[in-house]
């Protein structure tokens, strides 16, 4: 949990808090949710213990839910603790964010309160931050999801699996999960409340009118968006009425909102996970349009209520708004496949795009892959085939020779030698060595060398076509993926670009130049991506040493 120094371990993290997010937010009632929540800090967080800690309605905490030892949630789950002892536990030790951390030096002030805990043993830390088994740590849930709000629990955490007291990221992940836990809970309450509310209105005539009340303060009021919607028939989908929450959220009156469906709402990339969701009820994030033509980012939740006589009735919808969470998941995918400097795809991205367009077929077996199959087999009807991604593998014969593939675009190297191209279009890799950029650090510093790496990559990237690639490899090398060119093409655009990087370059009030060494390497089907980029490199260290040094920097 605690690799602070691994940003991949990091987001390894956020996907596995997602997914134990999503199972408590997909719980069918508050004590399967609180259970969740339970289950969740020990699967996703890291604790060999959880204990959730609700407040009643008298104020007093009990224990709700319990994780990692059923002789501990035997013992203490359903006892109580006094809202005066809980009082104090929070206000004392140290304050972590939100969080409360109690270490064992003041920890036996509380031994003879009255809040439900256990007892572990364990040998005394031997390093400084590591777990002591009286030290406490407890993350409070409140109704808003910070504090200020009404308290509605606490989780109890304790023993870290990796022994060590949490750092920085375990803090913040704890205190993230706390927040998304309130949500949860608060809207499993929710949901329970509106439901049976729903179901008084039909089977109780003579409660009509405080059901309606009741349900209608439930839904106005709630802190995320609400909507009813019609379930089945040619109105399938048509909202009915909707909360002053979803309004704001989408910036459209409610007036205006009876006259949609969430299928016209929604973004035309996510119509599809839309129906499914609307069909069988159940969770999905997807993009709904707000009045200004932007799209926010939200986790939709149907209901399908029902009626024992009736059948489905009508979509309850739950809206929250996901769009701040989203953002920090892109950002966090864009830092790990792109160049913090400039701004450019990263060596690993470079090669996941250049991996993607290659098969392992050789270009000389590529023109007539599928005729050679069924030349060697016949009809295909019968054999056994096996569908991996866009390729299509004839299985059940030892030899392995032939691999066809059914939807991918085969990449070819044109033929000829370097002075002759025979008319063929293919993927050209330009690997670009800047010449005279150490004597640049060297002489202004690595500052002025960051803004010339800067400058050159906005020139790579303002002289190709869009859809074109231009990625940084690392210190003065970069490399260019551009599709759909010959041989005469690759050398023209070589050329271009050289030219480009060759004017002087504004640097802290001083002009620098630096000239660029291209070697232009082709991919085809059969290479591997690191074998397309070392034939790049190679003929690029030809092309420096076939020119004389004075010349390199001008071009």
């Amino acid at each position: 949990m605690e690799t602070e120094s691994e940003p991949y371990v990091r987001l390894a993290t956020l996907r596995q808090l997602h997914h134990v997010m999503a199972d408590m937010n997909a719980a069918r009632s508050l004590a399967d949710t609180l259970q969740t929540v339970a289950d969740g800090v020990v699967n996703g967080l890291g604790y060999e213990l959880a204990c959730v800690n609700l407040v009643r309605p008298d104020g007093d905490l009990v224990v709700a839910a319990f994780s990692g030892n059923s002789a501990a949630e035997a013992l203490i789950t359903g006892r109580v603790g006094s809202r005066a002892a809980w009082d104090r536990r929070l206000t004392m030790g140290e304050r972590w964010g939100e969080l409360c951390f109690i270490p064992h030096t003041e920890g036996w002030v509380l031994d003879e309160d009255d809040v439900p805990q256990w007892f572990t043993d364990g040998p005394p830390p031997r390093f400084e931050d590591e777990w002591h088994p009286s030290d406490r740590l407890f993350a409070p849930m409140y109704a808003t999801g910070a504090a200020g709000g009404e308290l509605i629990g606490v989780i109890s955490v304790d023993r870290p699996r990796n022994g060590r007291i949490p750092g920085a990221w375990g803090r913040e992940a704890l205190q993230m999960y706390a927040f998304q836990a309130a949500i949860a809970i608060s809207n499993a309450r929710l949901r329970a409340n509106m439901q049976r509310a729903l179901v008084r209105l039909e089977r109780e005539q003579q409660a009509l009118r405080a059901s309606e009340e009741s349900f209608r303060q439930a839904f106005e009021y709630a802190p995320s968006g609400m909507a009813i919607a019609e379930l089945g028939g040619d109105q399938h989908g048509r909202i009915l009425r909707t909360n002053d929450a979803l309004c704001r959220l989408l910036g459209r009156p409610a007036s205006a909102m009876r006259r949609y469906s969430f299928s016209d709402l929604v973004h035309p990339e996510d119509i599809g996970t839309l129906l499914r969701t609307s069909a069988e009820g159940g969770r999905a994030e997807l993009r709904l349009g707000r009045r200004d033509s932007t799209y926010v980012w939200v986790s939709l939740r149907n209901s399908v209520v029902a009626d024992a006589a009736d059948g489905p009735r009508f979509l309850l919808t739950h809206v929250e708004d996901i769009e701040d969470r989203k953002r920090r998941e892109l950002h966090l995918a864009h830092r790990a496949s792109h160049d913090s400097l400039t701004g450019l795809p990263n060596s690993a991205e470079l090669r996941s795009r250049l991996g993607a367009r290659l098969c392992r077929r050789p270009q000389e077996q590529l023109p007539s892959a599928v005729d050679s199959l069924d030349a060697a087999y016949g009809d295909p009807i019968g054999h056994d085939f096996d569908y991996g991604g866009a390729a299509l593998h004839r299985t059940g014969h030892s030899s392995g020779l032939y691999e066809g593939f059914d939807h991918h675009v085969h990449v070819a190297a044109p033929g000829g030698d370097e002075t002759t191209d025979d008319g063929t279009k293919g993927l050209a890799v330009l690997f670009c060595d800047l010449d005279g950029f150490k004597s640049i650090n060297d002489r202004f510093g690595h500052n002025a060398g960051d803004a010339v790496l800067i400058e050159v990559a906005r020139r790579l990237t303002s002289g190709v076509r869009d859809g074109d690639t231009v990625a940084r490899l690392g210190g003065d090398e970069f490399v260019v993926l551009a599709d759909g060119l010959g041989r005469a093409d690759a050398q023209d655009l070589a050329v271009r670009l050289r030219n480009a990087i060759i004017p002087p370059i504004r640097v802290d009030g001083r002009a620098v130049r630096v000239g660029a060494s291209f070697g232009i390497g082709w991919a085809h089907c059969g290479m591997t991506a690191e074998e397309v980029l070392q034939s790049a490199d190679q003929r690029m260290y030809v092309e420096k040493r076939s020119r004389a040094k004075q010349h390199r920097r001008a071009g």
